[in-house]
């Protein structure tokens, strides 16, 4: 899933001028080397923290803002210290002593979603540590939206933004990464203050379309994502280019739009079946789309895979669960939310980002097989 570009203008984006006002009210708190512990004892400090995992104060307070380059073993062996003393950093305190708020805002287009709940997994798991937390916003597939969470977020001082897909513009996204570092998916923008990154849509599709092509089926219907979508348009062009290569005419008629959402691919089927298209495969544009194909073709009677073939897009963790378990293209989705995390924090602390995000890849289950 993924942005798209023609986003509204919204006269708000350039009022900037208040975000970066320093606080005048702001008071001063104590220090972060002595902080309160879980009762009411005297308050662990980060030097009995030290003690404890064997290493020096600066490694603890280092580990902690997420600036320590050390080994898991001495990472473990300070966390298992806290836990051990019950240390509670004051967050606050350490981060105005580094002019951070230590949080970071993540917008999503959809919470409820499985799509962005498991790329979430991969943002928690990478700020596990660090001493960051986040603040989870949705712009619900809405450009105007967007903008408002984004510019909620920068009033609320977070030190950098995560932008899970959506739809405002780049040229946006580089006005907002002025003021504060963004890293984006489904972009493929790289400034100082702003990446992005995409994985190869039309690739993952092709390679589900040459999956069922390899498997003897000609008759591919399939079900699109929005016609506004950028990914959606990608994994329409990869469904076309695996029948050119195979010598396979292109049928309009065996493709239908829908909106990423199971009831769309419902709606898919019904339509096919009501217009009367023959065919052996179906191939959705995302997993949940092929969930709503699979009910209707078992509503209609139709077994799968023994009448008709079905492929989705994004291994969800449903996925697996599906009846049967569903062929799918796997996108890399806690792995994007980990990498973007590191990411953000790098161009946060001023250091050297690097992005290595693992390709698609085909995950056959069981419900494709050779058409008779």
């Amino acid at each position: 899933m993924s942005e798209n570009h023609d986003s509204p203008s919204n006269p708000h984006l350039n009022d900037m001028s208040t975000l970066d006002k320093p606080d005048s009210n702001s008071t001063k708190l104590g220090s972060p080397s002595t902080l309160a512990s879980g009762d009411n004892d005297a308050p662990t400090t980060l030097i009995e923290v030290a003690r404890t995992a064997g290493v020096s104060p600066s490694t603890v307070s280092r580990i902690l803002n997420g600036t320590a380059k050390v080994s898991d073993e001495k990472r473990q062996a300070v966390m298992d210290a806290i836990a051990k003393t019950n240390f509670a950093p004051n967050q606050m305190a350490q981060g105005l002593k580094k002019g951070k708020s230590m949080t970071i805002g993540i917008v999503v287009q959809d919470i409820s979603s499985p799509f962005f709940d498991e790329t979430l997994h991969g943002v928690d798991d990478a700020l596990k540590g660090t001493g960051y937390a986040s603040v989870i916003v949705s712009g619900h597939w809405n450009a105007a939206e967007e903008i408002e969470r984004i510019r909620l977020l920068l009033a609320r001082k977070v030190d950098g933004i995560i932008l899970l897909s959506g739809r405002i513009t780049d040229e946006s996204v580089l006005q907002f990464s002025q003021h504060r570092p963004i890293v984006s998916t489904g972009r493929d923008i790289h400034t100082d203050k702003a990446l992005g990154f995409k994985l190869d849509n039309e690739y993952g599709s092709w390679l589900a379309v040459r999956h069922l092509i390899e498997l003897g089926h000609r008759r591919i219907a399939f079900i699109t994502g929005p016609s506004n979508n950028c990914d959606a348009a990608e994994r329409l062009t990869g469904y076309q280019r695996a029948l050119q290569e195979a010598d396979i005419p292109f049928d309009d008629k065996l493709v239908v739009e829908g909106d990423f959402h199971e009831s769309s691919g419902m709606r898919a089927i019904n339509h096919l079946f009501d217009t009367q298209q023959q065919f052996t495969a179906v191939c959705a544009a995302n997993d949940l789309s092929a969930y709503g194909a699979r009910l209707s073709l078992y509503r209609k009677g139709i077994r799968v895979p023994e009448d008709i073939s079905l492929v989705g897009f994004d291994d969800l963790p449903g996925s697996s669960y599906t009846t049967p378990p569903l062929t799918t293209v796997k996108q890399p989705l806690y792995e994007i939310g980990r990498i973007a995390t590191k990411a953000l924090l790098n161009i946060i602390n001023g250091e050297v980002v690097e992005t290595s995000i693992p390709p698609l890849e085909l995950v056959v289950r069981e419900t494709t097989r050779r058409t008779r």
